[in-house]
Formats: C-alpha cells, sequence, structure tokens
C-alpha cells in the first residue's frame, strides 16, 4: 500500500498531476474537490464537519483494502497547527498498516496559478471554481491569511519522516505528465 499527499497552493497542479500518476500507475486519485463538491451540492454551501468526515470514512476503508495506494490532493496551511495534525494523523494511520507514505509540494508562481484557476480541466472536476471572479477572490484571500508554501525543510522535520519521502517540484514549466514521470521515478512507484 502507497500513499501519495500532494499539496500546494491554490491551483498549482495537485489534481492535474494526481491524475497524470493515477493514469500511469496502480495508484487511485482522490483530490479534495471529491469530497467539496458533493457536499456543497447537498447543503447549498461548503460544510468543513460533513466534507472532514466524508474524507475520513474514505481514508479508514481504503487502507483495508488491497489497492495498490492513494493520492491525496490539498493545500496545506502551514501556519495552521490543525493541518499538520491532520497530515500527522493521517499519515500514522497508513504506516501502522504497512504503507510507504510519501509527500509531494508542487510549487509554481502566483501568476501561473491564477491563469490555471481558468482551466478547462480545473472547471470541469471543481464546480465550484466556475464562477471564476468569486474563486479568485478566495484564491488571493487565502494567500493573503495563511501560508501555503513550506520553509526549506520544513515538512520532513514537521514530520519527521526520511528525506527521500520528500519531493519538492517547481512546476511552473512542467506538464503533469512531466512532474507525474519525476514523481514515479523518485519514489519507485509500480506502473500500470
Amino acid at each position: 500500500m502507497r500513499l501519495l499527499f500532494i499539496f500546494g497552493a491554490h491551483a498549482a497542479g495537485k489534481m492535474s498531476v494526481g491524475q497524470a500518476v493515477a493514469r500511469k500507475t496502480p495508484m487511485r486519485l482522490f483530490h479534495n474537490h471529491m469530497t467539496i463538491e458533493p457536499v456543497i451540492e447537498l447543503f447549498g454551501a461548503y460544510n468543513g464537519a460533513v466534507t472532514e468526515r466524508l474524507r475520513q470514512v474514505v481514508f479508514e476503508e481504503f487502507v483495508k483494502t488491497e489497492n495498490y495506494g492513494l493520492i491525496f490532493t490539498f493545500i496545506w496551511a502551514f501556519d495552521m497547527p490543525s493541518d499538520g495534525e491532520f497530515v500527522s494523523r493521517l499519515s500514522e494511520m497508513y504506516r501502522a498498516a504497512g504503507a510507504q507514505v510519501d509527500y509531494v509540494e508542487l510549487v509554481c508562481p502566483q501568476d501561473v496559478r491564477l491563469v490555471r484557476n481558468r482551466t478547462e480541466n480545473r472547471l470541469l472536476n471543481k464546480p465550484s471554481k466556475r464562477d471564476v471572479a468569486l474563486s479568485e477572490a478566495r484564491f488571493l484571500s487565502a494567500e493573503n491569511r495563511y501560508r501555503l508554501v513550506s520553509e526549506p525543510g520544513e515538512v520532513v522535520s514537521r514530520l519527521n519522516i526520511p528525506p527521500e519521502h520528500y519531493l519538492r517540484i517547481e512546476n511552473e514549466n512542467l506538464t503533469p505528465d512531466e512532474a507525474a514521470e519525476m514523481i514515479i521515478g523518485h519514489f519507485g512507484y509500480e506502473r500500470k
């Protein structure tokens, strides 16, 4: 079993890179909007408590399967202790089941991400982003409130993991497939 976290700021390419890794390996993609969007649809607004409970059920049940691995994408606010605690808890759950847990941080300049915020794939998979003006306002507001990029060495030290289980990719000039190849090669994932 493998668990791959892909994290980064808004529109850093997390879902697109996760999709590419999932196409090339036996890993399954669980991007953060797979729980956000149904909750918004059902409740008429974002409900963090329900979203978190749904995610927890998926994580708990997936680790019991014989599947090769799970890719989870999300935004990690490094100045929010609860985000780090979430990553630590989930990592420990999977490690306790014998899983290899890896971490990829995607880093990309804000101007590039603002363009990516409007891409067809993003809008297709994330209906809540289709009001682009509102999406961009939330994007910029969150970036003013939170630190969404780690400091050098921070992920390894916070999670107390061997450095080889963390990969930082500056993907401004990379396609999702190129980033996926870097990930697969670095962590030695099985290919389909």
